[in-house]
Order: C-alpha cells, then sequence, then structure tokens
C-alpha cells in the first residue's frame, strides 16, 4: 500500500508538471480541456495497473507488468474511440502521460 501511494504521489507530480507544460502550447480552451482530462485518465489507469502489479507479487511480476501495459494500450484505443475533445490534444497527452509514468513505475515497482 505504501508503494502505491508513493507512485501516485510521483504520477500526479510528473503528470502535473508534464500537463502544465502541454497547457501552455495548447492553442485553445478545448486542447487545454482535452489535457487536463487525458491527465485524469492517465492517473486513475496508472494506479490501477500498478496496484495490479505490485499485487501479483514477485513469481507473476513480469505477466501482471504485460497485462498493465495490455491495459494501457486498451486504455488508449477505447479513449480514442469515445472522446469528443479535440482527438490530437487528447491522445497525445494521453500517451505522453502513460509513457513517461511508466518510465516512472519501472524505478518503483521494487520498493
Amino acid at each position: 500500500m505504501r508503494a502505491t501511494a508513493i507512485f501516485a504521489a510521483a504520477c500526479g507530480a510528473v503528470i502535473a508538471l508534464l500537463g502544465w507544460l502541454m497547457t501552455l502550447v495548447a492553442r485553445t480552451p478545448a486542447e487545454r480541456h482535452a489535457v487536463l482530462v487525458s491527465a485524469a485518465v492517465a492517473v486513475v489507469v496508472q494506479i490501477v495497473g500498478f496496484a495490479a502489479v505490485r499485487a501479483a507479487g514477485k513469481p507473476r511480476l513480469l505477466a501482471m507488468w504485460g497485462a498493465a501495459a495490455a491495459l494501457r494500450l486498451l486504455a488508449l484505443v477505447v479513449y480514442g474511440l469515445v472522446v469528443v475533445l479535440p482527438p490530437e490534444a487528447a491522445l497525445l497527452s494521453l500517451a505522453t502521460f502513460l509513457f513517461v509514468t511508466t518510465l516512472v513505475e519501472s524505478k518503483l515497482i521494487s520498493i
């Protein structure tokens, strides 16, 4: 539970920073809104994936990490199909958030 809380805080910080940077280059209020919605989706998906990987334990760590990666891809595809926001800003920001926080996850998975 402690590791998940640390990961959630790290994800929140990384996504907040990236989201702020992305909103600076967004041209319209709709694009800025898309970035914020994508940030919320990314936080939820990443925390669920991380918690699942941690719950699997060491014997099934790699298999569950693969399942978490599939969850991220599925989230991106479903988000792309149902998003009513500007699709470029929404998908680019979600993909960026998921990618960068997955790099953070690899550093925190063993704590």
